[in-house]
């Protein structure tokens, strides 16, 4: 289906402007923006993914990854295809770069309000808007997360952050969570690899600390481009200066899409980034594509006391009274 797009204005010679991207395409007529999937038709800018679901599945909160909130339930997750970015490790390039490859979209049609009934059906507290990049998908996720805050469903984005302060002031009314990749701490990394910038994803997870959506940030880390030592405090830093209650999500790269030339990613040096994280003073950093690990567990910051137990994506144990600790009381921050 298509939708007129939200967000953009219209220029002299039927050409557009969007402002939903850090990209702000400016697309002349019968062309398309980064993302592969908004169009100028004849002056007029459409999303061309608007409810045309790629992917539909029920996950566990835990795989978004999202460690704070609502902890061992399920999230109705969704997505379109098209991305703002062209990651060289992308583990879902076959639909985030299905339109700008193949300027194909595929998927089946689904009304906002049909997501949101399919959702409840599911048990679910969350919708996730996920696997690819909801920014570009922005007016399917604004209309259903409209409804689903009526109906008493969350709503959650898994994002690359590469979004203008617009958008986030647009959806921060209905968006409980985000979940954001800063990829590197370095403008390079990200020209080179990802086809974006460094800054307008620092500024995005500000933004969204001020407008009060609960932020989990996860990096993945990728050996020789993006884990030294200095790089990683830099990294640290940055999120404590966002305050340190904000978890930090390491990963494991595994070789992917364009980047099957490198290994992956030595245990030993996820370690250290998670002990680079809380030497600058964040409570909560966390292992990820590691099952079994226990840098998956939380802990409380104050007393050490096992709060939540996990083996990959599963909940093993929880260890709360409400949202405090169980043996010292101390409150541990999130959405519960």
């Amino acid at each position: 289906m298509i939708k007129e797009a939200m967000l953009y204005e219209k220029l002299d010679g039927l050409n557009v402007h969007c402002n939903l991207c850090a990209h702000r395409c400016t697309i002349k007529p019968d062309r398309r923006g980064v993302c592969g999937v908004r169009e100028n038709r004849d002056g007029i800018l459409y999303s061309l993914v608007y409810g045309t679901l790629i992917a539909e599945n029920i996950d566990p909160i835990e795989k978004k990854p999202f460690f704070h909130v609502y902890p061992a339930s399920r999230s109705y997750s969704i997505a379109t295809a098209g991305c703002n970015l062209r990651c060289d490790f992308c583990q879902n390039h076959e639909i985030s770069q299905m339109p700008r490859a193949t300027r194909m979209i595929t998927g089946e049609d689904f009304l906002p309000a049909e997501i949101v009934a399919r959702a409840k059906k599911s048990g679910a507290k969350t919708i996730a808007y996920t696997y690819t990049e909801p920014t570009i998908y922005f007016e399917l996720a604004y209309d259903t997360s409209k409804i689903a805050i009526d109906n008493g469903l969350k709503n959650v984005f898994v994002t690359n952050g590469f979004m203008t302060d617009e958008t986030i002031e647009t959806i921060a009314p209905y968006l409980t969570a985000a979940n954001v990749d800063l990829k590197s701490f370095r403008d390079e990394f990200y020209k080179k690899q990802c086809g974006a910038r460094l800054n307008p994803v620092l500024e995005s997870l500000k933004k969204m600390k001020e407008m009060g959506i609960w932020v989990e940030i996860t990096t993945l880390l990728i050996p020789s481009l993006n884990d030294s030592e200095e790089e990683l405090k830099d990294i640290a830093q940055f999120i404590a200066s966002l305050g340190v209650e904000t978890p930090w999500h390491i990963s494991r790269f595994h070789p992917q899409f364009k980047m099957q030339n490198l290994p992956v990613t030595p245990l030993a040096s996820l370690h250290s980034a998670v002990q680079t994280g809380k030497q600058a003073g964040l409570k909560y950093v966390y292992c990820g594509n590691v099952p079994g690990d226990k840098g998956e567990n939380t802990h409380c910051f104050n007393c050490g006391n096992l709060l939540i137990e996990r083996y990959g994506f599963q909940v093993s144990s929880i260890n709360l009274k409400g949202n405090k600790c169980s043996n010292c009381g101390t409150e541990l921050e999130g959405i519960f």
